[in-house]
């Protein structure tokens, strides 16, 4: 195997090597170097012996001393050096699935990808890995890996996830945590079919693996309202909500007592749901579960109240600001806006939670906020700026689900758009502007 370098940084070690775009990788260390993962794992050697085939066809070796943690300077065509690897489950609460048509090409693609759960937190869900990718995953140790399990019930794994294979793959959990692989899992719960005894049977499982697996988050199914010809799933009702919370709870709460770790968590969408009050950080750990949307709210409370505590100026400039978010977030940020204002003068600004017309009313997350009903639902209501979290953006910054810009949303409102970070500091830093 092997991969081809398409440019080499100016002055790195790669250069002074004369090493050339178009030279093929092979090995590094006698290693095939098949990815990424390969290639960064044996890359941190500080001593490396590099077989390289040129654009003509010649092998040549290159020997390389440099510091452990220095890179040489190759640059390949993908970040994974490879097509990215996609899922080969029909999952009956996929998001994806769910997706009206005629977005971006991207927004359709299922990734399940072991690569990029270790190198950006994505999660798996075990049914796509090769042997060698297993035994790769131990030899180097990889850790931690992000994994969908939803179940630890093996024949209903299997009904969920519309694959044969699923609930043998259950087996890698012990294999991983046998080898010292942590793990991070995630729930997510649908009503009826994982909830439960179900959901009390796997958080159990996952319990007796401890402390492999480091956390878990219990995750609400999102649902879209383009649903048609899925299998039929519903919304948890606000009592249903409250059981799920009140059950999880009480089980985090004995593995504090048995081993001083929670381990599970309920994710933010739960207490929303239940209308039941946040809990503060400290009851998060190690916030490990960010991405599951579990602790964000105890976090940016916390970070709002240090940037508060911090403040140079006990006066706002003034801006009349709008604050758009998604339903879900919207008494937060009211809240916070409010405290703000009763220390802070001349804070002018007012939170607009934006309904999702696009995906359905289910849908109560900021981060799939759309761009046409922001600029629907903020028509006619002047201020001098709009301020949107990051989050509603696709990774690039430059545009949201619904391929709309920032600046056009701005050209339509007649007022600044300003993109902020979710971190409560930066939040509090754009009421004092």
């Amino acid at each position: 195997m092997a991969v081809v370098i398409t440019s080499v940084l100016e002055g790195s070690i790669a250069e002074k090597k004369r090493i050339k775009a178009g030279d093929c990788l092979m090995t590094i260390n006698g290693h095939e170097i098949a990815d990424v993962l390969d290639y960064r794992f044996y890359l941190f050697e500080p001593r490396l012996t590099l077989c390289l085939q040129t654009a003509a066809g010649k092998k040549r070796t290159v020997r390389i001393r440099k510091s452990e943690d220095e890179d040489i300077g190759l640059e390949f065509e993908t970040y994974l050096m490879d097509r990215q690897h996609t899922c080969r489950n029909n999952c009956i609460f996929c998001f994806i699935d769910q997706m009206p048509p005629g977005m971006r090409e991207t927004l359709y693609f299922k990734d399940d990808d072991s690569r990029l759960s270790f190198l950006f937190g994505n999660y798996i869900t075990l049914t796509n890995l090769s042997e060698h990718e297993i035994d790769r995953i131990l030899e180097m140790h990889i850790s931690p890996i992000n994994i969908s399990v939803h179940t630890t019930n093996p024949e209903l794994r299997c009904r969920m996830m519309n694959n044969r294979f699923a609930g043998d793959t259950l087996s890698l959990l012990r294999r991983f945590a046998d080898a010292g692989i942590h793990m991070d899992c995630q729930l997510v719960i649908c009503p009826e079919w994982n909830d439960g005894d179900e959901l009390l049977r796997s958080m159990q499982d996952l319990a007796a693996l401890a402390p492999a697996v480091e956390s878990v988050a219990v995750v609400p199914v999102g649902l879209t309202k383009y649903r048609d010809g899925l299998t039929p799933l519903r919304p948890f009702t606000e009592q249903e909500s409250c059981d799920i919370l009140d059950m999880v709870t009480r089980f985090g709460d004995e593995q504090v007592v048995k081993t001083g770790n929670r381990l599970i968590y309920p994710a933010d969408e739960w207490y929303v749901q239940a209308h039941r009050p946040i809990p503060e950080e400290a009851f998060y750990g190690e916030m490990s579960q960010l991405e599951n949307g579990v602790g964000l709210v105890a976090l940016l409370r916390s970070q709002f109240a240090e940037a508060m505590e911090n403040r140079q100026s006990d006066r706002a400039v003034g801006t009349d600001t709008v604050l758009a978010t998604g339903v879900a977030a919207a008494p937060i940020l009211r809240e916070l806006v409010e405290t703000a204002s009763k220390t802070i003068e001349n804070i002018h600004a007012r939170v607009v939670a934006i309904n999702n017309d696009f995906f359905g009313e289910h849908i109560t997350v900021a981060g799939l906020v759309t761009g046409g009903d922001l600029r629907r639902q903020l028509q006619g209501i002047p201020c001098e700026r709009v301020l949107i979290p990051d989050c509603m953006l696709r990774h690039e910054g430059d545009r949201f689900l619904d391929d709309v810009t920032p600046e056009e949303l701005a050209a339509e409102l007649g007022a600044r758009v300003e993109v902020i970070s979710t971190e409560g500091g930066a939040l509090f830093e754009a009421l004092m502007r």
